[in-house]
């Protein structure tokens, strides 16, 4: 049996949290097609007979730009350096670089066992694949890579044989039924920041956190979720909320949906928008928000 640790790394928008519901085979983590969606490391846990795959998602690496994507970057950093295996997940469709070489080698260059995710082959034209293959080859990138499409399922099962190769021989380490180390409280906070990701444009998401207040199901088996939308600007507030609400309401009966469908029980949700400025540049602010507990 095989069991161990992969950190899931990569640039923002690679596919990395949509490749790793597909292969758990759950939602255990949000998507969008926007930067900044994964901001913390969450888990998930693939089981099959022959061992245990321990899918470490992280986020998207990109430049420092505040006090929260600083505390982003060094969650990537340091799950990196404490993982089996670390599977790099590579936007194909984009195309290869320098920066995407450079940084394919500054993780082998941590002596972890590597493979190489291709991802989105089913967006993009096939004769590419082998060209940039070899650009990776003779820039000095060994790693092996594997062209997959998460949205269409090809070659999911190559890279998943991949990765239980190259882990080592242990038992699991999470208990069977397990897919995910993070409570139903965080992924109810996640799927409403999915939402107004989804919904609303520019730097507005960016600058949103969730933090939910009460979640407990009542009597009549109806969960009660309470929760506020916090935000850095008077003026977000505005355009969160929206003419006469309409654009929160919008958002929360979107969420209000998924969390059903994940909680599989009726859902009561109640929102609030609150302004707290600059909460992306202040420690104190990100901490009460949730923000860095990995770190502790």
């Amino acid at each position: 049996m095989r069991s161990g640790t992969v950190a899931v790394i990569g640039k923002a928008n690679a596919g990395k949290s949509t490749l790793i519901n597909v292969l758990v085979g759950e939602k255990v983590a949000i998507t969008s097609p926007k930067p900044q969606t994964t901001r913390d490391r969450i888990l998930g846990i693939l089981n099959r007979e022959r061992g245990q795959i321990v899918f470490a998602d992280t986020p998207g690496v990109y430049k420092q730009r505040n006090e929260l994507t600083g505390l982003m970057m060094r969650t990537t950093e340091n799950t990196s350096k404490d993982v089996d295996v670390i599977l790099f997940v590579h936007d194909g469709h984009s195309g290869v670089d320098e920066s995407d070489i450079a940084l394919m080698k500054k993780y082998a260059a941590l002596k972890i066992p590597m493979l190489i995710a291709y991802t989105k082959i089913d967006i993009m034209p096939e004769e590419r694949i082998p060209a940039d293959v070899k650009t990776l080859f003779e820039a000095g990138v060994t790693a092996d890579v594997y062209p997959v499409s998460a949205r269409k399922g090809k070659n999911l099962k190559k890279l998943e044989e991949a990765i239980f190769a190259a882990l080592p021989e242990g038992e699991p380490l999470f208990p069977e039924g397990i897919i995910s180390d993070k409570s139903e409280r965080f992924m109810i906070s996640e799927i409403m920041r999915e939402k107004i990701l989804l919904k609303y444009d520019k730097e507005i998401p960016h600058g949103v956190a969730v933090v939910v207040n009460t979640f407990e199901e009542r009597d009549d088996g109806v969960v009660e979720v309470n929760l506020d939308i916090v935000c850095e600007k008077q003026n977000h507030k505005a355009i969160l909320i929206g003419k006469q609400g309409k654009a929160l309401k919008e958002a929360a009966s979107f969420a209000r949906q998924d969390m059903e469908k994940f909680l599989g029980k009726k859902v009561f949700l109640t929102t609030y928008v609150k302004v707290r400025e600059d909460w992306r540049d202040r420690g104190g602010m990100l901490r009460e928000l949730g923000y860095g507990k990995d770190e502790e």
